[in-house]
């Protein structure tokens, strides 16, 4: 789960975390959609495109401490997103999900983890 410690709200649930130059590179294309609570994180990263991808996503870029220093919202297929020479992180998610967990420039995120149940 990514957690906007910030404004005390979950950004996505799911998250899957892209960390190979090809698992960046593939991304979350060609796939026909992602669910409404999931999101895709690229480390490194500090720009992304959305070539070959079916639907617009927001993306939230972050830096080393973890604070948001960029957002890029609704991004169409065939695009390419600003570059952020601070961010080591880009979070994609659902297109409208940024508005929704109320994330903002300079809020502060984490990854949380859940124990496995026994």
């Amino acid at each position: 789960m990514i957690y906007n410690y910030s404004r005390q709200a979950v950004v996505c649930q799911e998250v899957d975390i892209a960390s190979t130059f090809l698992g960046r590179l593939c991304g979350l294309m060609f796939r026909t959609s992602i669910k409404a609570t999931a999101g895709l994180l690229l480390t490194p990263c500090r720009a992304v495109h959305t070539c070959f991808m079916r639907f617009p996503v927001d993306v939230v870029f972050v830096d080393r401490h973890c604070r948001v220093v960029g957002i890029e919202m609704g991004i169409k297929p065939w695009r390419i997103s600003k570059v952020y020479r601070t961010a080591r992180y880009a979070l994609e998610v659902p297109a409208g999900r940024v508005i929704a967990s109320g994330t903002k420039v300079g809020d502060t995120l984490g990854i949380e983890t859940y124990p496995a149940h026994t």
